[in-house]
């Protein structure tokens, strides 16, 4: 093993395998399928004032679309538009890079929670630390019904729809934040447009036909992080939502009162 895949080992793989080894251990009925759902729940709650900044820049960039427009249609000149472009992420609070950077920071902890599901437990005997020990009974079978070791098509659907409402969710929120925009932005032909309606179909098609291949722990896993984050995105949504329309009213307010 590399240098690489020995740091990734311990750093990620090893504790997050062993916290499923004694989450089995000590849940009632040792549920393989309940230490899955825990497991990625707390992983996603400890991530969660990362991805939280993340979601939030998110929703500032869609309610900024309009004036980030206006800058492009007043000004030609591209360093005056980066210019003001900068002023204006800073004056919404906005680091356009954060998104990136979370990225970056949350992927090998992805990975590693990916590889902790993908093989059967009892196999990994020997990455197991001192003080843990593997469970002498572990109920593979999701609450008596779904077998975690074997692909479930039911599970691989459910990883599949949530991945949908996921993308559709964001898709919509998108398209809201340029009811102001001019016609030749909303044209049939927009590229952008074109490829966020076929990411929105073909990206939860691509991972329903990927989770038959794998077993479904893999898929209880995703649908999880799926189901995490369209609640997560609706509450901050929601939020912003009030927010910016707060300000909308005060600056209509201070429009027609100049005085």
């Amino acid at each position: 093993m590399s240098w690489f895949g020995t740091l990734f080992n311990e750093i990620f793989f090893r504790p997050l395998f062993n916290a499923l080894v004694f989450l089995t251990d000590v849940l009632p009925f040792h549920d393989l399928g309940l230490s899955v759902i825990i497991l990625t729940l707390v992983v996603r709650l400890a991530l969660f004032p990362l991805t939280h900044r993340s979601v939030q820049t998110q929703q500032k960039m869609k309610f900024v679309e309009p004036e980030l427009r206006k800058i492009k249609e007043d000004h030609k000149d591209r360093q005056e538009q980066a210019r003001l472009t900068m002023e204006l992420y800073k004056k919404h609070g906005i680091n356009p890079f954060s998104g990136i950077l979370m990225l970056f920071i949350q992927l090998p902890i992805l990975i590693a929670l990916y590889f902790v599901f993908i093989d059967d437990i009892s196999s990994g005997a020997k990455y197991l630390y001192s003080f843990v020990s593997l469970p002498e009974i572990i109920h593979t079978k999701f609450l008596g019904l779904i077998e975690l070791t074997q692909p479930s098509i039911f599970l691989a659907v459910l990883t599949g729809l949530s991945q949908f409402v996921q993308m559709k969710w964001a898709q919509v929120s998108k398209s809201s934040s340029r009811k102001g925009a001019n016609k030749k932005d909303r044209r049939p032909g927009d590229f952008s447009q074109m490829l966020t309606f076929q990411m929105t179909y073909m990206m939860p098609a691509l991972i329903f036909f990927i989770a038959l291949r794998f077993p479904a722990a893999v898929s209880l896993y995703w649908t999880t992080i799926n189901m995490f984050s369209i609640l997560h995105e609706g509450i901050v949504r929601r939020k912003a939502k009030i927010l910016y329309g707060k300000r909308d009213q005060e600056n209509s307010r201070n429009d027609s009162n100049p005085n």
